[in-house]
């Protein structure tokens, strides 16, 4: 069978696929409680290398737990063995986190090769799905952190010495779990990586577009911002006297709001978390902690919020009596995928006739790092009302199939070079 334009994957297996991984970590509210490198985790795990042993796949796992599902290749038949073409994203989820964040670009990939196999399709080079470790950070942040050690954004002893809430570490709850492999966690040769991924946003939607063809992620910075004043009884200590971070807090973040919307429709500014000490009702804070997220697909753009939040926080600390501290937690640069990989998902999208969106990421994904070490694209597909990181996170049957489509018909152009 030499001509696959008529190939397309079974949408049915590929619904019942998530729906029963779904059932793994289930919420009361229909979604997914699985973080990183618990029970329910490596149940998670273990479901899916059942299927990918089933589906006639080599199988290994790295010493960051990242799980790599090979469908061997034709190249080595008379010939050299060429760099396998990859798939895949995470299993792991938010605390309340839904059905399709991560594990749909793994299963996609599951589904690829067994609708190769279906139709006793050969490719040249071999096909591949990877589930990358601990994708949210949710339970041990950064996030990210298994493809980033794999491409050498971190050390491994770094890694390794991450701690939960509970001061559990990423090395022994991996080890705990069973899947702390033997394969080093390098970078090797890949002729191309694909991930295909809900939205996550309702621009799809929106716009009524099936594809999203992504040609990049936008740069993400995190930070801690901590303003530290002088705890004061509320009910004696006037408002003029007080040396409050929270009054400090209001006026950095109303300007950095302001911050966003100068560089609309694109820059994003998130305020996720908070810490106050010491945390009583009635006494003005000592100290606060706030999580600050800065994005824009433009590096340039980015780095010039940078430093303005950087000017910002300062001013308005010695405007109001504060101490100030700026640390940061995260810096992940703005990708630009490989031009080669974007333009097979573009040609998948021509030939199956899908609406379309040339699009950015605005979420952070496994691709961010794996760009850096292999040629890169994306695939997005619609989620309702753009709810993710939510229990309500919904797909449509038929937009996850679409999908998971143009990944076959991108991953067999690039695995049957010429």
């Amino acid at each position: 069978m030499n001509d696959y334009r008529q190939l397309r994957i079974n949408g049915q297996r590929l619904w019942d696929s998530l729906m029963e991984m779904a059932q793994i970590g289930a919420t009361q509210k229909g979604g997914c409680n699985r973080q990183a490198l618990t029970d329910l985790d490596k149940q998670g795990r273990d479901l899916f290398v059942k299927w990918c042993e089933d589906a006639g796949c080599n199988v290994t796992v790295d010493e960051m737990g990242n799980i790599f599902a090979q469908r061997p290749g034709t190249g080595s038949k008379g010939g050299p063995d060429l760099p396998p073409v990859l798939t895949g994203s995470h299993l792991d989820t938010q605390p309340t986190g839904g059905k399709f964040d991560g594990v749909y670009g793994v299963l996609a990939g599951l589904e690829v090769i067994r609708t190769l196999n279906d139709a006793n399709v050969e490719t040249a080079a071999p096909v591949e799905v990877a589930v990358w470790t601990n994708e949210e950070g949710a339970r041990f942040s950064p996030a990210m952190i298994g493809s980033g050690v794999w491409a050498g954004e971190f050390d491994l002893d770094y890694a390794y010495a991450r701690q939960d809430k509970e001061g559990n570490t990423f090395g022994a709850e991996l080890e705990r779990i069973g899947y702390k492999g033997q394969a080093p966690a390098k970078p090797r040769p890949l002729a191309a990586a694909f991930e295909v991924h809900i939205e996550q946003g309702p621009i799809l939607e929106a716009e009524e577009k099936t594809i999203g063809v992504l040609s990049g992620v936008q740069g993400m910075n995190w930070y801690d911002l901590t303003l530290i004043g002088q705890p004061c009884h509320a009910g004696p200590s006037p408002m003029e006297g007080r040396r409050d971070p929270f009054m400090g807090l209001h006026r950095i973040l109303d300007q950095l709001y302001k911050l966003a919307e100068e560089h609309a429709p694109w820059a994003r500014a998130t305020f996720g978390d908070i810490r106050v000490e010491p945390g009583s009702r009635n006494t003005v804070p000592e100290k606060l902690v706030l999580a600050v997220d800065l994005r824009h697909p433009d590096q340039k753009t980015l780095d010039a919020m940078d430093q303005r939040f950087r000017e910002i926080a300062a001013r308005i600390a010695e405007e109001t009596g504060l101490e100030h501290e700026i640390r940061e937690e995260w810096r992940s640069p703005a990708v630009a995928f490989d031009t080669k990989c974007v333009e097979a998902v573009r040609s998948a999208v021509a030939d199956l006739g899908y609406s379309n969106k040339e699009m950015v990421s605005g979420a952070g994904h496994d691709s961010v790092y794996i760009s850096r070490v292999a040629p890169t694209s994306m695939i997005f597909v619609p989620c309702e009302k753009g709810l993710s990181h939510n229990e309500a996170e919904n797909a449509e049957p038929k937009d996850l199939e679409a999908g998971a489509n143009v990944l076959l018909h991108a991953m067999l152009k690039m695995a049957n070079p010429g």
